[in-house]
């Protein structure tokens, strides 16, 4: 946890130790008080009090500048410290944030979305609440704790009474030993909570994600069953800790009564013999007190702060997780729009077997490759080695004549546009849209977009171009989102265009028009196009057809209908014997 101070700058270090040096003054203050009470019985147990009027108005002055300076610094340490820790807790989650954009898709799927939507907001607020605390809190019952201790020894001494002092010590135990039970029963379901936090963030995401396959099976049932289950064992689990952390209170409020029972016992049987403990009893009792309540705030804290560190070091895993891409030196390239695959093998992390073996193919400017074969052949794992989302275990990638791994991820990617097998949106406007890919974008390169990406229909919404999608898109169709991403990625004009199943949601016509616009205005872009459509990669320059990780044909669509009996079965699966000869024709 308190390895996050590191992330701090100069202004931070300094205001941290402006608040530690109130909280100091507020001690000061606070502990002054019981004096001031002393000072006011002596001057009543004096015969001419009544003629000591003026030093009973100086006494309570003083009382009074203490308790306003008690107030102020409080007010003033509660602020600064508020302050220092939500700066440097705002820092470090833009920290994160932007450590996660930069992670590969390894490291995503390591920690998992929900995990890191829950350490990025709720372990932040968690770690924010128990650093205040302990600077707060904890700094002021440390140094309340010892200059009691300190005026009680010698109040004790100068009393010849030390039986007083015993019944704190006693007092003390019996708060570390009740609080030491707790935190032995609490804390290690503090981790716990936070994993379930991450579960039940998982399945509620998930349920609002699939909410209309949920509804179109009716399975709302099976749903709130999922939920139910992680809900209840989060439940049960919040319940207990609460249930424990209750005890604290009638606990703590016996300890601290009886203690002041015991004092006011112990000073009536020493009077008789000692009758100036009767002057300091009610000093020594607000000592006593605040002893006690110091060590009940310290105990408290020791209680909460492990959930502080187990929030901390859920933050410090992404902190110092290594990204497993790490970027070249940034060479410059030595062509455009060319790809090489030379021997390329790729396994995912945590994984037996090899899902792309042996993968060869070489691809020139302003060319056409295409993608094809079956369900989990590793179509879309081939083109994510292309903008490098994952690294190939084995084997060179070649962008641009250069070693992917030579490039920076920025450099690589400004030379890619890449649209998703799952079209994508951002809340915001059409424009803004499209002009993801490119920020200085004209109007008339937007509208040039749209018109090649066939996504006129923006043109009918009452907005027009500032018509807003919501997030994911899902005020529009499919086809729309498609047609959208494609615009995204054109309007960067890069050297390689890869579309990962992009046409699939698109009509026949609107499908073959979209390829046309692109040939005739993209001549010198290199396209890279994984497909289920025969119809949609049949005029490609190249077709790679995949099975089972292993390429089984290279060629034009006549060739591998000749060669590859994969690809034909495909063929045949879409198009008739005829349909296929008059195409070839």
């Amino acid at each position: 946890m308190f390895k996050l101070f590191k992330y701090m700058n100069w202004k931070e270090w300094l205001l941290l130790l402006l608040t530690l040096c109130v909280i100091a003054g507020q001690v000061w203050c606070n502990i002054s008080l019981p004096k001031c009470t002393s000072d006011i019985s002596a001057i009543l147990d004096d015969p001419n009090f009544t003629a000591r009027w003026t030093d009973i108005v100086i006494v309570c002055m003083q009382m009074l500048g203490y308790a306003l300076g008690v107030v102020l610094c409080a007010i003033i340490a509660h602020y600064l410290s508020s302050y220092v820790i939500t700066s440097l807790l705002s820092r470090i989650r833009g920290t994160i944030f932007n450590r996660v954009n930069s992670f590969s898709s390894s490291e995503i799927n390591k920690f998992s979305i929900p995990s890191l939507i829950t350490r990025t907001t709720n372990d932040i607020t968690q770690l924010q609440q128990v650093l205040t605390t302990t600077i707060t809190l904890g700094l002021q019952a440390l140094l309340t704790a010892v200059l009691a201790i300190v005026n009680i020894a010698q109040i004790s001494i100068g009393n010849s009474a030390g039986q007083l002092s015993i019944v704190n010590v006693v007092s003390v135990i019996a708060i570390c030993l009740v609080v030491s039970i707790i935190i032995f029963t609490v804390v290690p379901k503090f981790k716990k909570i936070q994993k379930a936090t991450d579960n039940l963030n998982l399945v509620t995401r998930e349920n609002l994600t699939g909410l209309k396959v949920v509804r179109a099976y009716s399975a709302e049932k099976n749903q709130e069953e999922k939920f139910e289950k992680v809900n209840n064992h989060y439940s049960k689990l919040s319940i207990f800790v609460n249930r424990v952390l209750a005890i604290i209170d009638p606990s703590l409020s016996f300890i601290m009564q009886g203690t002041s029972l015991a004092i006011v016992w112990i000073i009536g049987l020493l009077a008789g013999q000692n009758p100036g403990l009767l002057l300091v009893m009610s000093e020594f009792t607000q000592y006593s007190i605040f002893i006690i309540m110091s060590f009940t705030s310290l105990s408290i804290l020791f209680m909460f702060v492990p959930r502080g560190i187990v929030s901390g070091r859920r933050i410090n895993e992404i902190l110092d997780t290594k990204n497993s891409l790490i970027d070249g030196q940034g060479l410059p390239p030595t062509e455009k729009g060319t790809i090489s695959f030379k021997n390329v093998y790729f396994r995912y992390p945590d994984s037996d077997a090899d899902v792309l073996e042996n993968i060869s193919f070489d691809v020139e400017q302003g060319q056409t490759i295409a993608f094809i074969g079956s369900t989990g052949s590793g179509k879309s794992t081939l083109i994510n080695l292309i903008p490098r989302f994952y690294d190939c275990s084995d084997g060179v990638i070649m962008v641009n004549g250069q070693n992917v791994k030579d490039y920076t991820q920025h450099e690589l990617h400004d030379m890619i546009g890449y649209v998703p097998q799952k079209g994508l949106l951002f809340s915001g406007s059409v424009r803004d849209n499209i002009k993801y890919g490119n920020q200085n974008a004209t109007d008339e390169e937007v509208k040039n977009a749209i018109d090649i990406s066939q996504s006129n229909f923006v043109y009918d919404f009452p907005e027009g171009l500032d018509y807003h999608i919501s997030q994911g898109g899902k005020n529009v169709s499919g086809g729309q989102k498609q047609r959208l991403s494609i615009a995204r990625a054109i309007i960067k004009n890069p050297d390689i265009l890869i579309f990962d199943d992009s046409f699939s949601a698109l009509d026949y016509k609107t499908d073959k028009i979209v390829r046309q616009k692109l040939n005739e205005e993209f001549k010198d872009t290199t396209k890279v196009i994984v497909a289920q459509r025969i119809g949609t990669i049949m005029n490609a320059d190249k077709i790679v057809v995949l099975n089972e990780g292993k390429i089984v044909g290279i060629g034009k669509h006549e060739e591998l209908l000749k060669s590859c009996d994969v690809y034909r079965e495909i063929a045949l699966s879409q198009l008739s014997k005829e349909e296929l000869e008059n195409d070839q024709k």
